[in-house]
């Protein structure tokens, strides 16, 4: 065998698995771009919307509210006890 044939064989071995190599990473990458699209969609669907977001800070005051009140009854409940 010629030395030229031995290279052409290399060659072309070596630029098949390039190639090979090549479109895996490729479809891969076509793929990925996929999933961060419908990641995208989903993320945009199931944000928490600012209605929500005002409705449950709302009720979150009012029970903070309910609490401070019942922490200062206990604050005067304990001085009424600690006058006595």
């Amino acid at each position: 065998m010629d030395w030229q044939i031995i290279i052409n064989i290399g060659a072309g071995s070596l630029l098949t698995i390039g190639g090979w190599f090549a479109r895996q990473l490729w479809d891969s990458v076509k793929e990925l771009k996929k999933e961060i699209a419908d990641l995208k969609l989903h993320v945009s669907e199931t944000y928490a919307k600012k209605s929500e977001i005002e409705t449950l800070e709302s009720q979150m005051e009012k029970r903070f509210d309910r609490l401070e009140q019942m922490i200062a009854r206990l604050y005067d409940k304990i001085d009424a006890k600690a006058d006595k």
